[in-house]
């Protein structure tokens, strides 16, 4: 599908704008994008105020709320949506634990939390999703995510459904890791030999996006949108530009996939594992952007280079 995008009227809607997940790494920063642009956000997630939102508060004192919701729980969605214009999903799991699946929160969860939004009568619902969605593949995560937006586009029709790269920032998992590894060890392990495709996006381009579609100051007529950086680079090219930007020189050593496999079959007895056989196997499935998918051109932002991420981060560091 491909997208028409036409001018619209950009004064901030009026209504509350429900953001779940807005605690999280890429939510909290679409909450901040709305505050600026003076809409009124009621920020959900399952954990009590922290102290970005208690700042937000003081901040903007009578345009943001947090609220305690946990989007398997219906009365506690029902609560966070209602009277809400429009409902951004920003919820996100990279890992499962428990009855804490990939399933249960980006299809049952999501599939429902739509459904609630219609229902509260929002007239706006955007689902955050991630590129290489797809409900046939073998990746559990990737086909969680793919029947999710089928799910999610039966409950809520004309939902928004944007697809983000793997995202880069401050604090992100990603550029935050390898930076780390290389400063510290002798050798940089790679996942495989590093020829997986990455096209990295910068949180902030992705967050100002999205608060342009929730504002509206584009009209969709279809999607999704898929926002990916404008470079795109293999794993180990990936790595040795951030170690050339860091000053530091660094040995990269292969290590085969099986084993990455195994370390993280290990892992995942530990809390909060720091790997996952998942996370693995995302490694092994390129993270491109489909260059046919409106993206950001489309809204007018100009995306921001790996240069420019990586050296904002280390001048704020």
């Amino acid at each position: 599908m491909g997208a028409s995008i036409s001018s619209s009227d950009s004064r901030p809607p009026q209504g509350i704008v429900a953001v779940f997940g807005g605690s999280g790494f890429l939510g909290r920063r679409i909450v901040e994008h709305l505050l600026s642009s003076g809409v009124a956000v009621r920020s959900a997630s399952r954990h009590s105020q922290r102290a970005g939102d208690a700042e937000k508060g003081q901040a903007h004192a009578s345009s943001f709320t947090h609220v305690e919701a946990d989007m398997r729980d219906e009365a506690q969605v029902a609560r966070a949506v209602a009277g809400a214009r429009a409902v951004i999903n920003a919820v996100s799991l990279y890992s499962e634990h428990g009855d804490t699946t990939f399933e249960r929160v980006h299809v049952v969860a999501a599939s429902q939390l739509a459904k609630a939004a219609r229902q509260a009568g929002a007239e706006r619902y955007i689902h955050i999703s991630g590129i290489g969605s797809d409900s046939r593949s073998r990746s559990k995560y990737i086909r969680a995510r793919g029947q999710g937006e089928e799910a999610v586009g039966a409950a809520f029709t004309g939902a928004t459904f944007v697809r983000p790269a793997v995202m880069i920032g401050k604090d992100d998992a990603l550029l935050s890791t390898i930076a780390r590894l290389a400063r510290t060890l002798p050798a940089y392990p790679l996942f495989g030999h590093g020829e997986t495709r990455l096209q990295p996006a910068f949180v902030e381009d992705v967050a100002e996006a999205v608060a342009r579609l929730t504002i509206g100051e584009a009209r969709i007529k279809a999607g999704p949108f898929e926002f990916a950086g404008p470079g795109v680079y293999t794993y180990r090219n990936l790595v040795l530009e951030v170690a050339r930007l860091l000053g530091v020189q660094i040995r990269l050593v292969p290590i085969p996939f099986p084993a990455w496999y195994a370390l993280a079959a290990l892992c995942e007895f530990v809390p909060g594992a720091p790997l996952t056989r998942s996370q693995v196997e995302l490694m092994q499935i390129d993270n491109v952007a489909d260059a046919g998918r409106p993206g950001f051109d489309d809204l007018g932002i100009e995306s921001h280079s790996l240069d420019q991420v990586i050296r904002a981060i280390l001048e704020k560091s």
